[in-house]
Formats: C-alpha cells, sequence, structure tokens
C-alpha cells in the first residue's frame, strides 16, 4: 500500500456518519451492495473511513478488524484506485483479499461482487483482450452470478454484469461472446434496466449504463447515454463514492 494516498478532493462535503448516524443511513448508503450493517464496530468504523472518503484508514481498519471488514477494505481500495494513476498494482492486490474473503464467506454476496469489481476493473488496466486471454471473463461472470444468486437485489452486481457483457461484446463480437462467454446484448441491456430500478439514487449504475450502450450501440445511441450521465450528474450524493461518481459524470458532459 502506498505511504500516503491522496487526500478526497471534496472533503468539506463532510459526509462524516459518527455514532448511531451511521445506522440511520446504512439503508441508503448500502442499497447499491445490500452489505448488511455490521455487528463488529470495528467494522462499523472501516465503513465510516469509507463513507468519509478516508479510504487509506477504510483500508487499514478493515484489515484490522477482519472478517466482514474486508469487504470495507476492498471497497476503498478500489473506489480509490479509480481515480489514481497507479491502479493496476491496486486493483490487483485487492482482487486478491476479495478472492480470500469469498473463499472464507462464501455466502456473502457482496464478496464476489468485490472480487469482480476489482477484477474487472484490473483487467480494463491491462486491456480486455488481455483479460479474457487470461481467463479473467469466467471468474468476473462467475463471481457476478454467484453474488446475483445470493442477493438479486444487489443493484451494483446487476449493472457490473451488465457492464462485462458490453466490454465482451465490444472487444470480440455478438457471436463469439454468447458462444465463449455467455455475454450476451439482451442480457445486458436487462441487467442496466434491473439496476436502475433498484436503485435510482445511483450515479455509478446510470454511469456504466451510459457506458454500456456506447460500447454494444455506439454513436446510435450517445443521446441516450448523455441523457444517463445528466442523470448521474444531478444526484445528490450522501458519501464520498457517490460525489466521486457524480464529478466524473460532470466532467464527461463537459
Amino acid at each position: 500500500m502506498a505511504k500516503k494516498w491522496t487526500a478526497f478532493p471534496h472533503a468539506e462535503a463532510a459526509y462524516a456518519y459518527a455514532g448511531a448516524a451511521l445506522k440511520k443511513a446504512w439503508g441508503r448508503l448500502h442499497k447499491g451492495d445490500c452489505e448488511p450493517f455490521p455487528k463488529d464496530t470495528a467494522v462499523a468504523d472501516a465503513w465510516r473511513h469509507f463513507h468519509a472518503g478516508e479510504f487509506q484508514q477504510a483500508v487499514q481498519a478493515g484489515h484490522k478488524a477482519g472478517g466482514a471488514g474486508i469487504n470495507a477494505a476492498v471497497k476503498a481500495q478500489c473506489i480509490y484506485a479509480n481515480y489514481e494513476k497507479t491502479r493496476l498494482a491496486l486493483f490487483e492486490e485487492a482482487a486478491g483479499w476479495a478472492g480470500d474473503r469469498r473463499a472464507a464467506a462464501p455466502r456473502d454476496a457482496n464478496a464476489h461482487y468485490l472480487y469482480a469489481f476489482a477484477l474487472g476493473r484490473y483487467g480494463q488496466g491491462i486491456s480486455v483482450a488481455k483479460a479474457l486471454a487470461q481467463g479473467f471473463g469466467g471468474k468476473i461472470k462467475d463471481a457476478l452470478a454467484t453474488a446475483l444468486d445470493l442477493e438479486p437485489a444487489h443493484a451494483e452486481a446487476a449493472a457490473a454484469f451488465g457492464a462485462y457483457q458490453s466490454e465482451v461484446i465490444d472487444k470480440v463480437g455478438g457471436m463469439v461472446a454468447g458462444l465463449t462467454y455467455g455475454a450476451k446484448k439482451d442480457s445486458a441491456l436487462r441487467h442496466f434496466e434491473q439496476a436502475a430500478k433498484l436503485f435510482p439514487a445511483s450515479p455509478i449504475i446510470h454511469i456504466e449504463h451510459a457506458n454500456g450502450l456506447i460500447l454494444l450501440f455506439g454513436k446510435a445511441r450517445i443521446d441516450d447515454a448523455t441523457r444517463l450521465y445528466e442523470k448521474a450528474a444531478a444526484l445528490k450524493p450522501v458519501d464520498a463514492m457517490e460525489r466521486l461518481d457524480v464529478e466524473h459524470a460532470k466532467s464527461e458532459l463537459e
């Protein structure tokens, strides 16, 4: 892990959930990933750091807590890595943590999702073609399918499944994508729509949907993609992750 991570750039927003405020807001904060409220106060503190944008502290606290705290550590490292230059090593390391967590807790839907999320981001970083050649496609697909089997209301996993299929179809074409990787255009669209229905207040779900439309249809769906980015940019973020996603949507529109 880097000695000192870059600070969250919107610290003035103060997404603090001290004491009972975390439990009160938990349903909204975790509507996208269905993470259960922690029984362990140390795990709750790791998530407090995550929501506040204190990503390095969240990683440290999550590892120290262990167990379900690993989910907070993995997600914190991935969200931070999304906006960092040295992202590849961070995604690879996070995928390793998530892989260990899902092996230790096979009924933890979020552990499977976070493994797919970290591995998927790492795969995008090395190139989708290389990731598929290294067998990541099947691993990501299986992890997302498991997450959704365990927790059908996992909106972020549904959006990620749509994104995975869109990336594969864009890279290898519809026929090979369907036969080799089980990726289909109608399934991708269905998962994006399912995610948006489950959690319409999530910026990342609209962003992933927009990106998927461009991958699947190109310029023919640019207006629809733009509307989805506008929707994401107009949302009111409730934590650091959502704030970064909203700012990303705004920058894409500019």
